[in-house]
């Protein structure tokens, strides 16, 4: 037999079965590669030979940028990683995820809000995303995950930051987009003097700002604002506190917003928990529902609780920390149904009181499976089973993954 014939467990072996969950590629027999897609086969000499899921990345900053680690993925690469991610983490909490609905991926340039960071180089200001596992800034020239709306004003505040004529200057740029227009939020930026003031003015008002706010330290203060910004939720127009957190594309919210209807459209009562602006409060709320929407954030609940009041919606909102007080089973137990959106870290403590309520209906959106499959393992031990199951991809061409769960109480 000649030297240079390889067998198929060679082949097998540096074969890319799948995208693990930092990004990598990973091998038949167990190693990690940078930047490869299933299909991919790691040769012997250390290349790699592509597959028909490897795909040229859109953008010149790719893969340096750390807003994607995913671009060298097709569309249905990108999607099996998302629901591979979902799946795979019910699977490590020994949870069936049975049947996972197709997963939902959010289009190119739909981001609506991100936080970017800029530096003083020289004479020049850098604006954009770290680079991966880096301080670096990337100087974004162009980019294929923000609506057109945030990215139209890196280069206006390129220039903005590059006449302040601060050598040292580091910032961070919040950037969000308001029914209004785009509301920015600039920390590390000072106006110390009526110039510096007027400049400002003048370049929210030529970039039709809808707020312009600076940070200090000591919050964020509107130095523009010619009209409340607001941020329609559920056909709600609800007023948005500068920083307030907000789903990150429409689509993705109205994808959620759809499962949460689908799955409670009988309840007639529904505790919306970890609430923040009422998104899915205003969304669930009507003729038929009433809906209590927690939040231990105060601005976020008092705009969802002026929005309520205002335009007379079945929304009442209460003001109380999930995490120390969780609402208690004899709480809970005056509701049809339980929606919870938890930050990261989930909701160990309010899960617990749930798992031991008589709620029916439990809708559990999450951006972390692993921290849901902890909670769903919970609620499972409590009686409940999970009925349906559905992977969301927001942050396109990243590795961060969300999804949408409904668990039902039978007995």
């Amino acid at each position: 037999m000649s030297g240079n014939v390889v067998s198929d467990s060679e082949v097998n072996a540096g074969l890319i079965v799948r995208v693990a969950a930092k990004g990598e590629g990973a091998t038949a027999d167990g190693r990690y590669v940078a930047l490869a897609a299933p299909g991919d086969v790691l040769e012997a000499d250390g290349s790699l030979t592509l597959g028909p899921d490897h795909v040229t990345p859109v953008c010149r900053h790719f893969p340096a940028c750390g807003g994607c680690q995913l671009q060298h993925l097709s569309e249905a690469a990108l999607a099996a990683y998302v629901s591979d991610r979902v799946a795979g983490a019910a699977l490590g909490q020994n949870l069936d995820p049975g049947k996972l609905a197709p997963a939902h991926l959010s289009p190119p340039n739909s981001r609506r809000r991100a936080t970017l960071h800029a530096q003083a180089i020289g004479k020049r200001v850098v604006i954009g995303f770290r680079e991966q596992g880096s301080h670096k800034i990337i100087d974004m020239r162009e980019c294929h995950v923000l609506v057109p709306e945030l990215f139209a004003l890196i280069a206006p505040l390129r220039g903005l930051l590059e006449a302040w004529n601060d050598r040292k200057l580091l910032a961070d740029i919040e950037m969000t987009l308001a029914d209004q227009g785009v509301s920015l939020g600039v920390q590390g930026l000072k106006a110390d003097n009526l110039a510096r003031t007027e400049f400002l003015l003048d370049f929210a008002r030529d970039n039709k700002l809808a707020r312009m706010t600076l940070d200090t330290g000591y919050g964020a203060e509107a130095v523009w604002e010619p009209e409340p910004a607001t941020v329609t939720l559920g056909g709600t127009a609800v007023s948005l506190p500068p920083g307030a957190f907000l789903q990150a594309t429409r689509d993705g919210e109205s994808v959620l917003m759809a499962a949460a209807r689908e799955w409670l459209a009988e309840a007639t009562s529904v505790a919306d928990l970890f609430s923040g602006l009422g998104t899915f409060a205003f969304a669930l709320a009507g003729p038929k529902t009433k809906v209590l929407a927690v939040e231990a954030a105060r601005d976020p609940h008092l705009a969802c609780q002026s929005a309520a009041r205002a335009q007379a919606r079945p929304v009442h909102s209460l003001h109380r920390d999930l995490y120390r007080n969780p609402l208690r089973v004899e709480e809970l137990d005056r509701f049809a149904a339980v929606l919870l959106d938890p930050p990261r870290a989930g909701a160990r403590e309010q899960v617990e009181q749930l798992a031991a309520s008589a709620v029916k209906r439990v809708v559990y959106i999450s951006c972390n499976p692993a921290s849901w499959a902890r909670d769903a393992t919970t609620l499972i031990d409590g009686g409940y089973r999970l009925a349906d199951l559905r992977p969301v991809g927001q942050f396109r061409w990243s590795t961060h993954v969300e999804l949408a769960s409904f668990f039902v109480k039978d007995a």
